[in-house]
Parts: C-alpha cells; sequence; structure tokens
C-alpha cells in the first residue's frame, strides 16, 4: 500500500476528478490523501478520503469579487494566477511540503504552482495532470484562447495554418505572469524551470489528460509520457440520487432542457435564469435549472409549473433523461453532457470554456452563445436549431460511445501503479 498525496484548487471542476481518482487508488488497496483548501474538508470526509490542508484558502463561495475577476472574458486566467494562485505560492509550499512527508507519489494539478517545487526538492516521484487540451497550447490542435473567441469565426483551415503563432502568443503572455514562481525558486536555491503554466508543470515521470479521447490528441508536441485517459466522474456533491420531486417532474412528461451554470459561474448568474425561462416559453418546452441556493428563492418564484428549479442534482443521473443540455462549458459537465448523448447549448465564461466550446461545436453536438448575447429569444433559437436537425443528436450519441467505453480512473489508477512500480526513474522528456 502507498501513501498518495493529490493536490488541487478551483471549483468542484477541479476537485470532482481528483476524488474519484482518490476513491480509485483507495480501491486498489492505496492511502489517498487529498490535499485542498480547507473548505472542501467535509466534501474529502464525506468520500472517506484522507485530508491535509491546501492554499489557497479562499473559498470562491464568500468572495463573490474575485469569482467575478477569475471568470472575466478575457482576463480571468490572469487574475486566477495573479491575484489567487501567485501570492498564496509561500503558504501553499509550506502546507504542500508538510503533506507530503511520507508519501510515496504526488499527483499534481496544473494550478498546483508549488508542487513542482516540492518535487524537487523532495525528490518525490509524481504525475501531473491537466483537465483540458488548451493546457497544452498544441502546435497541431488549434486553440481558441479566451482572450480572443473571435477567432472562432476564423475559417479553420486558417486557424490550423496559424496554430504555432497562436499558442506562441498565449505562451509569451502566461511567461510574464509566471515570473514571480521563477523568483520563488531562486530564493530556495534552485534554478529556474521551463514555464511553470506550460512545460514546467509536466511530471517527467508521467502526464494524465483527464478528459476524453474525442477531443483529439496526444500530438507531436505533446509530453512523451502523456496518456489521455478519459473523463474521471464524481458528482456526489450535487446530491447521489435525484430528489423526489425531481424525479417526478421528470416522469411526468416529456424529457426536459437542463440548464446549469456550473459551480463556479452560477456565482455570478445576471439575468442567465430570467432568460432561461423566457427561452422555455417560447419554446412551449419543460426545463430543470439548477440554480444554487443563493438564486433559488428569487428564480422559483418566475417559473411556470413546466419548470422546475432545484438547487442542484446529481448530472450523471439527470443529463441522460434531458432533451439538452446548456452549460458554461467546464470540462466535468461537459464531459458529464458528452456521456449522456444529447445536444448542448454552450454558453463559455472564461478561461479554458471558449475553447471547450469551440471544440463542441467542431464535433457537431453543439451550437455556442456567449453570455453577453444570452437572450431569450437567442437562446430560443438555438435550442430550437439542436432539437430540431437530426444531425446534433446523432453526433451526441455517436461520441457518447466512445466516452462510455473509456475508464478514466482506471487508466489514470494504472499509471499511477506503474510509476510507483518504476520508483525514482522518470520517463524521458519530450
Amino acid at each position: 500500500m502507498a501513501r498518495i498525496v493529490i493536490t488541487t484548487w478551483g471549483s468542484f471542476g477541479d476537485v470532482n476528478p481528483y476524488l474519484a481518482l482518490g476513491l480509485g487508488l483507495r480501491a486498489r488497496g492505496h492511502e489517498p490523501v487529498l490535499c485542498m483548501p480547507p473548505y472542501y474538508e467535509p466534501v474529502i470526509r464525506q468520500a472517506g478520503l484522507g485530508f491535509a490542508p491546501g492554499a489557497p484558502d479562499a473559498d470562491p463561495a464568500l468572495d463573490p469579487e474575485m469569482v467575478r475577476k477569475c471568470l472575466h472574458p478575457y482576463r480571468g486566467a490572469e487574475a486566477i494566477f495573479r491575484e489567487v494562485l501567485i501570492p498564496s505560492l509561500g503558504e501553499a509550499h509550506e502546507r504542500l511540503t508538510a503533506a507530503v512527508q511520507g508519501a510515496d507519489l504526488v499527483v499534481t494539478h496544473p494550478g498546483a504552482l508549488a508542487a513542482p517545487i516540492v518535487m524537487a526538492q523532495q525528490r518525490l516521484p509524481w504525475v501531473s495532470t491537466v483537465l483540458s487540451p488548451l493546457n497544452f497550447m498544441s502546435a497541431h490542435d488549434p486553440i481558441l484562447p479566451p482572450m480572443a473567441p473571435w477567432l472562432r469565426h476564423v475559417p479553420y483551415a486558417v486557424h490550423l495554418r496559424y496554430a504555432d503563432w497562436i499558442a506562441g502568443g498565449g505562451r509569451q503572455v502566461a511567461a510574464r505572469w509566471m515570473e514571480p514562481v521563477q523568483q520563488f525558486r531562486a530564493s530556495l536555491g534552485l534554478p529556474r524551470s521551463k514555464d511553470p503554466l506550460f512545460e514546467g508543470q509536466h511530471s517527467p515521470y508521467a502526464v494524465l489528460a483527464l478528459y476524453s479521447r474525442v477531443f483529439g490528441g496526444p500530438y507531436p508536441d505533446y509530453p512523451a509520457q502523456v496518456t489521455i485517459t478519459g473523463q474521471l466522474r464524481y458528482d456526489a456533491p450535487h446530491g447521489e440520487a435525484l430528489s423526489p420531486a425531481l424525479e417526478a417532474f421528470l416522469r411526468a412528461g416529456d424529457p426536459p432542457l437542463v440548464f446549469t451554470l456550473g459551480s463556479s459561474a452560477v456565482e455570478m448568474a445576471g439575468r442567465f435564469w430570467d432568460e432561461s425561462l423566457e427561452a422555455l416559453q417560447r419554446l412551449g418546452r419543460r426545463g430543470v435549472l439548477l440554480v444554487g441556493r443563493k438564486e433559488l428563492p428569487r428564480v422559483a418564484r418566475l417559473a411556470t409549473d413546466r419548470a422546475l428549479v432545484v438547487d442542484a442534482a446529481p448530472h450523471s443521473q439527470l443529463f441522460p433523461r434531458a432533451a439538452a443540455v446548456v452549460h458554461p462549458c467546464g470540462m466535468g459537465t461537459l464531459g458529464t453532457a458528452l456521456a449522456s448523448a444529447v445536444p448542448q447549448l454552450a454558453v463559455p465564461h472564461a478561461n479554458d470554456q471558449p475553447d471547450n466550446a469551440w471544440r463542441l461545436t467542431r464535433m457537431g453536438v453543439a451550437r455556442t452563445v456567449y453570455p453577453t448575447r444570452y437572450r431569450g429569444p437567442r437562446v430560443a433559437a438555438e435550442l430550437r436549431a439542436l432539437l430540431d436537425t437530426p444531425s446534433y443528436g446523432e453526433r451526441a450519441r455517436a461520441q457518447a460511445a466512445v466516452v462510455q467505453g473509456e475508464d478514466g480512473v482506471g487508466t489514470a489508477c494504472d499509471v499511477v501503479d506503474r510509476v510507483l512500480t518504476r520508483g525514482a526513474v522518470p520517463a524521458p522528456r519530450s
């Protein structure tokens, strides 16, 4: 049995895959310990996993202004690193150093900037992870940078031709953000690393891409040691079963349209729920709105009997019974939607979400409406196109067959076990 420390930070979309991995490792006889901000401790303990405090220790639900900054359509990523992660780098380093004492292996998240530093100091084998294709900035796989969503209108052939230039521009911008990380390394007597946001975050032992292979890859400029695992699904924080009221609503009529803002954008909904209810009225369709606790009373008062307004529900049980799912394109939500074989309306806010949405539309399973244009008439028209065009459902079912056949947890655990067996001999770097 190995003691394995898993460190991550972010919303539930950044936490649930690692809870799933922890449970998979525990089932294999290991002792997983999740090093995360203390506000996640109850969720981790409820899952039966070990906990160690991590940093930054800032509950996003208690700081709506910071959530707004981190979800800014152009500057969200910069805010995450410059205003949240880098200022807490020293504390994160201290807490992770304490957590990995006695560990046999560490699993890291892309936002765990202290992790490669601690690994260099402690000389532990480790496995790094990424949550979306955008993390690789591949010259062979065109990306949609969050600061330039207009690039989605450029013909794909042109985009492919300039993919290397676009990725290079993103790297240059991010390198400036990461200079304090290099300075922190120097203060500890460590040499400069490769870019901490890109090549420097990848373990030489193994890199896990925690998403489905329907997104493509691995490409020639991916790390040689990368494995695309498939999604690691875990939605117990949203309940282990559908509520009786939701179950009754689903059985009482046609499959509803499901609207959700995930676990981060829900804090800055604006008129999303009002416009969604108007779209349902225009379509004459039933709907389920997962609005969170804050908006529940207000939105419930506005809804007709053809719309059920609830705080939350387990996506893996609800989405397969939907006619379509409307969501912001966080990888956890869209991965569950892909597995559910339903068309999707993407409403991307920031960070990797525009790129994720662009990939879904290229797959032919989704249409996209940006938040600034999310108005009832427009939403109704886009949903009508999704529901009335057979190809969306056909492509959704074809992609779901691939996603459902993947064993994300098992594949990730296999890689971790191989690194443990291999010991301190890293795979070659690309």
